[in-house]
C-alpha cells in the first residue's frame, strides 16, 4: 500500500497486547503515524479491533457508537479488584447453593435497557483523569451508573469447577457496555461474587471475525478495506448526482432525504461524506474530500 492510502483494518487482537500496542504495530506496517482504533480492548481480551488509517481515522468516532458483540466466560465464587482475572482476589464464596437455573434466571435481569456502574478500572475520565489511573494511584473510585442496552444475552453452558462455577455467555450490546461489570453484578446478585476470566469481541457493528486478520497475517500481506467499502458496510448509503456531489465537496446542506447518519457517494462511486437529517435538510457530519 502507499503511505497516502486510507481505509480500515480489522484486527483479531491476540491476548496480552494493549490496543495501543496494536496501533503501534499498524503504524509500522502502514508506514504512517495516522492510525487510530474504534474502542479499546483490554490486554486479556481478544478479537475484533477496528483501526483506521489516514483519512479513515475520522470514521472511527462514528463506529464507536455502534453495537458490539462478545463471547465471555464468567467465574462465579471469586470477586477481584478489577472484575476480571488480572485483578487481585478480594473475596471468595462457595457456590454449592447456586445451580444453572439460578444463573440463567439471574442473567435475564441484564437484558434490555439497564443502568450499569462501569468497572472502576475503566478508561472513563473522572475530573480529567482516567478511572484506572486513579485506582492505580490508590484512590477509591466510585463511578456513577450509566444507561446501556443489552440486546441479547445467551447462556451457552454452566460448568462447575471445584468451588466455582464457570458461565459461558454471548452478549450483543450497545457501545459503552462493560462485560466485566455484568460478571461482577451477576456474582453480586447471586451472593457469591464474580469476575471475567475470558473475553473475545466477535463484532463491532458490521465488522466481525470473518473479515478480521491476525497481526501475523497482516505482516505477511498488509491490506486495507477501502474507505468507500468501509462506509458502505457501516452506514446507510445515498448515491448523489453531480450537482449534489459538488455541494458536498464544499460542505453545503442537501435537499435530499437521508436516513440517520448516511454515507453519500458521487456518481463515480467515490465516498464523499457522512450526512444526517437536521432542521429539514441533510447536513454534513464529516466531509472526507
Amino acid at each position: 500500500m502507499t503511505a497516502t492510502a486510507s481505509g480500515l483494518v480489522v484486527v483479531d487482537k491476540p491476548v496480552g497486547l494493549t490496543s495501543h500496542d496494536v496501533v503501534s504495530r499498524l503504524r509500522r506496517l502502514a508506514g504512517t503515524r495516522k492510525v487510530g482504533h474504534a474502542g479499546t480492548l483490554d490486554p486479556m481480551a481478544t478479537g475484533v479491533l477496528v483501526l483506521g488509517v489516514n483519512r479513515a481515522t475520522r470514521l472511527l468516532g462514528h463506529l464507536m457508537l455502534t453495537e458490539k458483540a462478545y463471547d465471555a466466560t464468567v467465574r462465579l465464587g471469586v470477586a477481584t479488584t478489577t472484575d476480571d482475572a488480572e485483578g487481585e482476589v478480594v473475596a471468595t464464596a462457595p457456590t454449592a447453593g447456586v445451580d444453572e437455573a439460578d444463573v440463567r434466571a439471574a442473567l435475564t435481569g441484564f437484558v434490555g435497557e439497564i443502568e450499569q456502574v462501569p468497572t472502576a478500572v475503566s478508561a472513563i475520565k473522572v475530573d480529567g483523569k482516567r478511572a484506572y489511573q486513579r485506582v492505580r494511584d490508590g484512590e477509591d473510585v466510585q463511578l456513577k451508573a450509566r444507561p446501556v442496552t443489552v440486546h441479547e444475552l445467551v447462556v451457552h453452558d454452566v460448568v462447575r469447577e471445584g468451588e466455582q462455577l464457570d458461565v459461558e455467555i454471548s452478549v450483543r450490546c450497545s457501545s459503552g457496555t462493560y462485560i466485566r461489570a455484568i460478571a461482577r453484578d451477576l456474582g453480586a446478585r447471586l451472593g457469591v461474587g464474580g469476575h471475567l476470566t475470558a473475553l473475545r469481541r466477535t463484532a463491532v457493528g458490521p465488522y466481525d471475525l470473518g473479515v478480521a486478520r491476525t497481526l501475523d497475517q497482516l505482516g505477511e500481506e498488509f491490506a486495507l478495506m477501502p474507505i468507500a467499502e468501509a462506509a458502505r458496510r457501516a452506514f446507510p448509503v445515498r448515491e448523489l448526482d453531480a450537482a449534489h456531489a459538488a455541494d458536498v465537496r464544499v460542505g453545503r446542506p442537501l435537499d435530499v432525504a437521508v436516513d440517520g447518519v448516511t454515507a453519500v457517494f458521487d456518481p463515480a462511486g467515490e465516498f464523499l461524506a457522512l450526512y444526517e437529517p437536521r432542521n429539514g435538510a441533510a447536513k454534513p457530519v464529516a466531509v472526507f474530500v
